[in-house]
């Protein structure tokens, strides 16, 4: 088995805040959202049909999980998670807490804003939320 490699894309745009059993979980750099990615941390893999199925439930109760905190961390309006991989293949799931007052409501956030990069501060604020949600099998990053 080769070794799991995170896709540039992603550490381009991510800030490693932790991981699950199954997943690595990023922040991606734009502050105009709470938008983090769920990444499993296996070799080859761009849609969820390509785990196996023990893999496929670790993955889906992860994100379960880690919906249920963001949602109550940042109070959103909405969440949206959503698997998609034609730019980045590397399987990754999207979670990204909204807002009605959100700079690109009701339409998906993609193409809408540049992205805006999180101060220092800010990122260890998020990271600080997320280290301190009582989130089951998650271990933040050091």
């Amino acid at each position: 088995m080769s070794k799991f490699e995170l896709h540039p894309d992603l550490e381009r745009d991510g800030i490693h805040l932790g991981n699950f059993q199954l997943s690595r979980v990023l922040l991606i750099n734009d502050s105009n959202y709470p938008w983090f990615v769920l990444i499993p941390e296996i070799s080859n893999t761009s849609d969820t049909i390509d785990l196996a199925p023990t893999e496929h439930t670790k993955l889906w109760e992860e994100s379960r999980l880690f919906s249920l905190a963001i949602m109550r961390l940042f109070n959103g309006d909405k969440l949206n998670v959503a698997a998609l991989g034609n730019v980045t293949p590397q399987l990754h799931i999207h979670h990204i807490v909204r807002y009605q007052t959100d700079p690109a409501w009701p339409a998906p956030i993609w193409g809408q804003h540049p992205l805006t990069p999180y101060s220092e501060q800010a990122i260890k604020e998020v990271y600080n939320l997320i280290a301190s949600a009582d989130l089951d099998h998650f271990s933040p990053a050091t």
